[in-house]
């Protein structure tokens, strides 16, 4: 079976892996524990194609462990019990180098049951994830391990091993190599950071280039056709698409709508019309608030436009809800009032209502106060007059405070005027 070129050009060193420079750089961190030879149980963690497997190899090469490998999509419990047994033979006398690739797949039982074999050092763990650990891994594994975060490739780091890979193809087969300028910076760009996608675009490019007989001839054309759409790294269910969402709505509560666009552009270019569609919602609400409230409207507006229109079309007003929003004041004080409720609700504080905001129902000989004793507003002068509203037992609780901006400003000075008393403000 033909070996995959990913594999042919997989690094046999540390000096020959692209990118984590942070981690194994000279005197970095994971660098200075590889070369100790003392290997502590560790979580690799990042998107796929950025090295972890090859990291992982290299480690287990340069000890004297024995190396067994599972699959957390596929592994049992069983698999994990023959790996322990394997602690009891010669071979893993000196104990047991176990990689565990996609370990947010296996279950809490599963994971539980390598606890004690790594506290008593039977077995070390090498886990990689490409989801956050803290949310997908058992406390008690993520105690005894150090995580490391492997970060995607940036496409300068890229480009030696592409002309490299695609030098090897060309060598194969005898055959000079011809690469039309862009090409390499094409497919380093479009990859989105995964080298293993990279080499893979690469060996697809190089089956289909033109041969004359002497050379390989890599076009720039046939290699946009190859590679449509950037490899965007998007899981719909995955930490990049929070990561995404998160980013987006932070830009926009921090008034930058610049970033906020940016984010926004990758969100419409991974085709999630629906995630956008509702984030901006909520953050017309939760961040815009009371300070424009016209915004809800106008985003909504915009969001049944955009899927009504669907894409590419949709990208035009998501754009505008965007920089409406990020260019919008600010105000979280509605947000913040209906948290300080909803805690004493869940307090319990639930149990009364003042006797005139009841309805209206016969009293009973129990009831020392007769009728409801209600006083309609609307009756006296700027529609308010004075009354009791919230139960005892909240009497005087203040929940929201006005916004420091001209629409919250002008809602207390009018209140304030009806009132006549001052009313709560942000400084």
């Amino acid at each position: 079976m033909p070996k995959p070129l990913a594999d042919k050009i997989r690094p046999k060193n540390l000096d020959d892996i692209v990118g984590q420079g942070h981690l194994l750089g000279k005197d970095k961190p994971l660098r200075r524990i590889i070369e100790s030879g003392k290997i502590p149980n560790m979580i690799f963690y990042g998107t796929s194609g950025v090295g972890k497997t090859t990291v992982a190899r290299i480690i287990a090469e340069n000890t004297n462990l024995k190396m067994c490998k599972l699959n957390g999509t596929s592994a049992s419990v069983s698999d994990i019990k023959d790996i322990i047994a394997q602690t009891d033979t010669i071979d893993g006398f000196n104990g047991v180098l176990l990689y565990l690739d996609e370990i947010q797949y296996l279950n809490k039982k599963q994971q539980q049951s390598l606890l004690e074999h790594i506290e008593n050092g039977r077995i070390t763990l090498i886990a990689s994830t490409t989801e956050n650990p803290y949310f997908y891994v058992f406390n008690a594994i993520l105690s005894r391990s150090t995580v490391f975060e492997f970060k995607p490739v940036s496409a300068e780091e890229m480009k030696p091993a592409i002309r490299r890979a695609f030098q090897i193809v060309a060598d194969e087969q005898g055959l000079k190599l011809k690469i039309e300028n862009g090409v390499v910076d094409y497919i380093a760009v479009g990859c989105g950071g995964d080298v293993r996608k990279s080499i893979n675009t690469v060996e697809l490019c190089a089956l289909s280039a033109d041969n004359d007989g002497e050379s390989l001839i890599v076009k720039l054309e046939n290699v946009k056709l190859l590679t449509q759409r950037s490899n965007m790294r998007y899981d719909r269910d995955g930490d990049q698409h929070y990561d995404l969402l998160s980013a987006l709505q932070k830009s926009i509560r921090g008034s930058d709508e610049n970033a906020a666009i940016h984010y926004a552009a990758r969100l419409i270019e991974a085709g999630d019309l629906p995630s956008i569609c509702r984030r901006l919602l909520v953050i017309a609400s939760e961040d815009i608030g009371l300070a424009y409230p016209q915004a809800i409207a106008i985003t909504k507006a915009c969001v049944d436009s955009a899927l009504q229109l669907g894409f590419p079309e949709a990208q035009i007003p998501i754009a505008e809800a965007v920089i409406l929003l990020a260019t919008a004041p600010k105000s979280n004080s509605a947000n913040t009032a209906i948290k300080l409720a909803l805690d004493d609700v869940r307090k319990g504080i639930t149990s009364s209502f003042p006797r005139c905001l009841q309805n209206v129902h016969c009293d009973g000989d129990d009831v020392k106060e007769k009728g409801q004793n209600y006083i309609y507003p609307h009756d006296y002068p700027n529609h308010y007059v004075e009354q009791q509203y919230m139960p005892d037992e909240l009497k005087g609780k203040v929940y929201y405070t006005y916004g420091a901006n001209k629409t919250e400003q002008l809602a207390l000075a009018y209140n304030t005027k009806v009132k006549g008393k001052k009313q709560s403000s942000e400084k």
